[in-house]
């Protein structure tokens, strides 16, 4: 009997909706089952990644090492024969990028604000003997207090010597890369992340690139210039700070420990960016040690035993995302509908887990057990054979009617774009003739449109979502977008080219 190779997920979490796919993974949203606790689940097949593998490895590695306010949390690594399974911190509010180009720029108050941030993750990550290598506003997540969280450590170099030895592979993203980069040299990892820090600033503060072109080696004779407009917003101290980090020569350009109180940095704060950690690993919290060694029948001094072990499996999940929910103001409780059977404390990260009926409502944040006769015995994952792909979809009460036959009802959002329409099927119908002429496919499922383009080989080079949706403050029709893949400024461009033609 063939072994199902997402048992040993299921045993822990329950697996939502996708929210995201790259070159080789999928991201889904996940519930961890003991503490109710939201997750994102990046998912790999083994066989896809080919030489790939390898940066899962290392940017798994960097992130059993990293634990900062600003770096998004790993708590648990699932490997079986076929897949690899990371769960990281869930970060509701989407990318960073999509915030940019749904205000068009930011102002220098809210760049300031996220650029901080930046900053200490980055000075951080560099302390810890680790050089990013692939920054760019994609990687930044936002979560649901509105902090940056740095994410995709797999360009990343732990060189042996330190930081301050040379890297000679040449990674990362091109419009984002050091001149030195792709001029094939040896290069500083650091020196080579505040370049990109420069060409982030520069995207949060203008809403587009300082250096782009369609044309690859275009693009990089610009960057070895490092020539670029300055659009006549830019305030005196933005266009000195953006100068100062767009250096060609990597000597003269400023470091990330000058970037931490420099006057522009420091505008409107009493301090320097705080880059030291929050939350370092060594630290065990007494609540959450008191809640795991109770639930389990365990003595404390095993639980701490087990934790500090750190080997990113359940054990570690489930204290680190107690800890999360403590950090929040939320009760330091794992979930009372889920039982133990009979197990000793020492085998606890590998255990198997029993409970009772729970709610598979969508709002994954309740931990309290439903009303009504409790089912013993059942297995968490007693329908594998469900596959990931299908999605649990139970509904809540007030919509077990049917179906919806109208589009949804949402908060305005930042990558919801507003139209002047107050008819949902018209804007639909717009949108649907404009697709095929911008050589868009897509799949239709009620309001919402999955997109995806190819190229003239036949290869899937770009997908994302377009949805109808109905907002109630303003009483207006607007069109829900999210980039699943492919080059982040080519899908700007296309969907706001979309929109404009749709004349919306």
């Amino acid at each position: 009997m063939p072994v199902d190779a997402n048992a040993d997920l299921l045993k822990y979490y329950e697996v939502y909706e996708t929210i995201g796919s790259g070159g080789f993974a999928k991201v889904k949203l996940g519930r961890h089952i003991l503490t109710g606790e939201k997750v994102a689940i990046k998912i790999m097949e083994k066989k896809d990644l080919g030489e790939d593998l390898h940066r899962v490895k290392i940017e798994i590695e960097a992130m059993k090492h990293l634990s900062h306010q600003h770096v998004c949390q790993l708590y648990h690594i699932i490997e079986t024969p076929t897949k690899i399974f990371m769960v990281l911190e869930y970060c509701p509010g989407g990318e960073l990028f999509d915030y940019i180009i749904a205000k068009d720029r930011l102002s220098e108050e809210e760049t300031r604000v996220f650029f901080r941030q930046i900053v200490s993750a980055l000075a951080y990550v560099h302390s810890q003997g680790y050089a990013h290598r692939d920054l760019k506003p994609e990687n930044l997540l936002i979560d649901e207090d509105h902090n940056l969280k740095l994410i995709d450590f797999g360009l990343c170099a732990k060189p042996k010597g330190g930081l301050g030895y040379e890297l000679k592979t040449c990674c990362g993203s091109p419009a984002y890369a050091a001149p030195e980069l792709i001029q094939g040299k040896a290069y500083i990892g650091s020196e080579a992340d505040v370049w990109s820090m420069g060409v982030l600033l520069f995207a949060l503060l203008c809403g587009y690139l300082p250096f782009d072109d369609d044309n690859c080696m275009a693009l990089y004779r610009k960057i070895m210039r490092g020539n670029y407009d300055i659009p006549h917003w830019l305030s005196t101290g933005s266009i000195l700070l953006l100068n100062q980090m767009l250096q060609v020569e990597p000597k003269l350009r400023i470091t990330v420990r000058q970037l931490l109180g420099h006057p522009w940095v420091m505008k409107g704060y009493s301090s320097p960016v705080e880059w030291h950690s929050k939350h370092p690993l060594g630290h065990i919290d007494e609540d959450c040690i008191t809640e795991m060694a109770v639930f389990y029948k365990c003595s404390r001094k095993s639980t701490v035993q087990l934790v500090s072990e750190w080997k990113y499996d359940n054990t570690t999940a489930t204290y680190l995302l107690l800890l999360a929910k403590k950090r929040r103001g939320k009760p330091v409780r794992l979930c009372p509908d889920v039982h133990l059977e009979n197990v000793p404390c020492s085998p606890l990260q590998d255990s198997v887990f029993l409970h009772s009926q729970r709610s598979r409502s969508l709002d994954m944040a309740a931990t309290q057990p439903d009303s009504g006769q409790k089912r013993k015995g059942t297995r968490v994952f007693g329908s594998l054979e469900r596959g990931l792909d299908k999605v649990i979809t139970m509904l809540t009460p007030s919509k077990r009617k049917g179906p919806r036959d109208g589009p949804r009802r949402i908060k305005a959002q930042y990558n919801v774009t507003l139209t002047n329409q107050v008819n949902a099927d018209q804007v639909l119908s717009q949108i649907l003739s404009i697709l095929p002429e911008k050589n868009v496919d897509f799949v239709q499922k009620g309001y919402t449109l999955k997109c995806t383009t190819q190229s003239d080989f036949g290869k899937v080079t770009m997908q994302f979502e377009l949805e109808v949706c109905l907002l109630a403050k303003p009483e207006v029709v607007g069109i829900r977008r999210q980039r699943l893949k492919g080059d982040a400024w080519v899908y700007k461009h296309l969907v706001e080219d979309i929109l404009s033609t749709s004349r919306i």
